[in-house]
């Protein structure tokens, strides 16, 4: 009788508490998966995208005129992280 016990109460406790809140949290975030981007994360996400494309004119602006103004720049950059601490 004691071994039946021992596989009854966690399987009626499993049943009981886990088991609903697993498939309710299952369902829910597959509800949230399959919904997507709502239009505010879909403004967002454009708009940080907008800013990293700026960023890297910016960037690539910058190093064209260090280029012409410092052309080894580049080369004192890379020694500069290279040197041993």
């Amino acid at each position: 009788m004691s071994l039946m016990m021992f596989f009854f109460v966690p399987a009626v406790v499993f049943l009981a508490l886990v088991a609903p809140v697993w498939l309710i949290l299952h369902y829910w975030t597959q509800s949230r998966i399959n919904r997507g981007l709502s239009t505010e994360e879909r403004q967002q996400l454009e708009d940080a995208l907008a800013l990293a494309n700026r960023l890297e004119q910016r960037i690539t602006t910058l190093e064209t005129i260090l280029d012409v103004q410092q052309p080894d720049w580049r080369r004192y950059d890379e020694n500069r992280n290279h040197r041993p601490s």
